[in-house]
């Protein structure tokens, strides 16, 4: 039986509604893919307790977290993501790539122009059609 590893990932909004989009450095596993930041849940944390820490360490910085945007469960070959994506806001410092090869700011209606880690996936899929529908509905 795999092992299911419990993760959060941060979708961080700015002030122009661009989502931060985080490239995995050749050194991580999936590299050369593009995930939202965050990392794994640890004993005795709550989701967004594990994310304020998750960037704080990965990305020098400090956010809000707001709602739960999605739930995905991904099975990779050797274990299964249960990822947690939560819509957050940087509250305090800048965001720094420690980990990734690179960061960068993307519209939302963008997203899908980027190749992402397949775990992140549902979460594109969610943040475009939200986007669609809002523009739909002006």
């Amino acid at each position: 039986m795999k092992k299911t590893i419990q993760v959060v990932a941060a979708v961080i909004f700015n002030h122009k509604n661009e989502v931060l989009c985080a490239l995995r450095s050749s050194k991580m596993s999936l590299p050369n893919l593009w995930e939202f930041p965050g990392g794994k849940i640890e004993q005795g944390e709550n989701p967004k307790e594990a994310l304020v820490r998750e960037i704080r360490e990965e990305l020098g910085c400090t956010v809000k977290v707001y709602e739960k945007i999605k739930e995905v469960h991904h099975e990779y070959e050797n274990f299964i993501v249960n990822l947690l994506t939560y819509k957050t806001t940087i509250i305090q410092d800048t965001p720094i790539a420690k980990e990734h090869a690179e960061l960068k700011w993307v519209p939302t209606h963008k997203l899908n122009t980027l190749k992402w880690a397949p775990a992140d996936v549902g979460t594109v899929e969610t943040l475009i059609n939200k986007t669609i529908r809002l523009n739909q509905e002006k």
